[in-house]
């Protein structure tokens, strides 16, 4: 089952496998649901009329939220350690029980597939981070599957790990998308991620991953977010990056691509040009 959110004149409406869902529906009321619950609820809605052509917003309700890990990936702690000021920080993360989690997006400020991500201004190497991210309804039950891109600037987190929500948490720093699969979520263990970043029209980077390559098990991961957390309408967790792009500049270049792939496929990476804004 795969779900999206397009733009209608109503305001936002979401459809199922390509067909219309009634316009009261809304992904809080799903995710409120038990995961045991899902698939028979959405089964249960007739197939609406083609949604062709309306365009994707990002799948997520305002409401919401996005949380992302870090460090999950052997490469993710060794390319951090290489930038960092503070190199021994990765390594304790990398083999400590608890997991680093943080904040990434309220739901208003994500942006969906084919829609413009941000470079900050003030910094000199930002990356796209294609990434697993994992919908988890409101009891911390893993529900479905989509894509993050955990845009990042990764010159500022390496000064100094402190300013990690500088780095992470800006305007357009979060795209989400294409939509969400439901259900299927022991696919989930060994995907293939790839990335090519293009600039000029020539390749700048490419890289490649697979999430059994991710230290900690997924249920692990969400279950450190709800530990001390109630997400009643449920939220979204992006499962970290095993690509790192270390040998290309953001700047001063102002447009650039990123795109990149899943196999078995889950959609393409969201948010495919970049804008940086120039300082004022």
């Amino acid at each position: 089952m795969y779900l999206t959110r397009h733009e209608t004149a109503g305001g936002p409406r979401w459809a199922l496998d390509g067909g219309w869902l009634p316009a009261s529906f809304t992904l809080d009321v799903l995710l409120q649901l038990p995961k045991a619950a899902v698939a028979g609820f959405l089964g249960a809605f007739p197939k609406g009329a083609a949604a062709s052509g309306a365009r994707l917003l990002a799948p997520v309700e305002p409401t919401q939220e996005v949380w992302a890990a870090g460090v999950t990936y052997l490469r993710s702690r060794d390319a951090r350690e290489e930038e960092s000021q503070v190199k021994d920080v990765y390594t304790r993360v990398y083999e400590a029980k608890r997991p680093e989690l943080f904040f990434k997006a309220p739901g208003w400020r994500v942006v969906g597939h084919d829609t413009p991500i941000r470079v900050r201004a003030d910094s000199a190497w930002n990356v796209p981070e294609p990434e697993l991210a994992l919908v988890i309804n409101s009891a911390g039950e893993i529900v479905g599957h989509t894509v993050c891109n955990d845009v990042s600037s990764r010159d500022i987190e390496g000064d100094n790990p402190l300013y990690l929500p500088q780095a992470k948490v800006y305007n357009g720093s979060c795209a989400v998308g294409p939509g969400l699969h439901v259900g299927d979520t022991e696919r989930l263990k060994d995907l293939t991620i790839a990335l090519e970043i293009t600039r000029g029209g020539r390749t700048a980077f490419t890289g490649e991953t697979r999430t059994s390559q991710i230290k900690r098990s997924l249920d692990e991961l969400a279950g450190y977010l709800y530990m001390e957390l109630d997400f009643p309408a449920g939220t979204f967790l992006s499962t970290g990056t095993g690509i790192v792009a270390t040998n290309w500049p953001s700047a001063p270049l102002p447009v650039k691509k990123a795109a990149s792939s899943f196999s078995p496929p889950i959609g393409t990476v969201p948010g495919t040009g970049w804008r940086m804004d120039e300082p004022s």
